[in-house]
């Protein structure tokens, strides 16, 4: 296995993270937004998937990466395989965590708003997101990631910023989780081109091998 950092934007990534097994670096990109013709990046993004996704996608081989990229089905079966998804997010360009929370927060509750699965639960369990940011800085290389277990309904999302122990929350309702997916992985709606186009030309290559 190879131990070569990735390099992403300038931000080495490494080639794979263990949790309960090791997940290889399967696609990464940024976020970033256009301001009067200036790029500004805000992260860079690496998702580690467990290589079993592959045998949930046999229906797709033999297409081209820019062609899944497109295609909002083949992420939908990418989300709801269960194996394990691991989404690593390191900060370039420094912002407060309330603001971040604040986006996940409002991307999460439309996506749930619009297929009316926005209840009280889901209410509480965003609310308790939001508070765990609300206290953070997010320095330039500060790294948050949200764990995805396989075939569970559950999220583990962790926070660490200049070397110090991270802080993580759990979150346990199963339609915010998905929503969260959705929003860094959820095909052409999700957060950031770069990394679904990564990320498709990546299982497009492994789909035909």
């Amino acid at each position: 296995m190879g131990t070569e950092m990735v390099m992403v934007d300038e931000i080495p990534f490494p080639p794979h993270v263990t949790t309960t097994k090791p997940l290889p670096l399967l696609g990464h990109g940024i976020t970033d937004i256009e301001i009067h013709f200036l790029q500004i990046k805000f992260t860079a993004i690496g998702v580690y998937l467990d290589p079993e996704i592959v045998s949930h996608l046999q229906q797709w081989k033999g297409k081209k990466g820019s062609e899944l990229a497109q295609d909002d089905d083949f992420f939908e079966a990418l989300l709801s395989a269960p194996v394990e998804k691991f989404l690593r997010i390191v900060v370039i360009k420094e912002i407060k965590g309330s603001q971040y929370g604040v986006q996940l927060q409002c991307a999460v509750r439309d996506r749930l708003a619009s297929v009316d699965k926005y209840e009280d639960e889901e209410e509480a369990a965003l609310e308790e997101v939001v508070e765990f940011f609300q206290s953070k800085y997010f320095k330039k290389n500060s790294v948050i990631t949200f764990g995805f277990p396989a075939a569970s309904g559950t999220a583990e999302i962790a926070f660490t910023s200049e070397g110090k122990e991270e802080s993580k929350i759990t979150v346990e309702n199963a339609n915010v989780v998905e929503m969260m997916k959705k929003w860094y992985l959820g095909g052409t709606r999700g957060l950031s081109p770069t990394t679904i186009s990564s990320l498709a030309n990546t299982l497009s290559a492994e789909l035909s091998k």
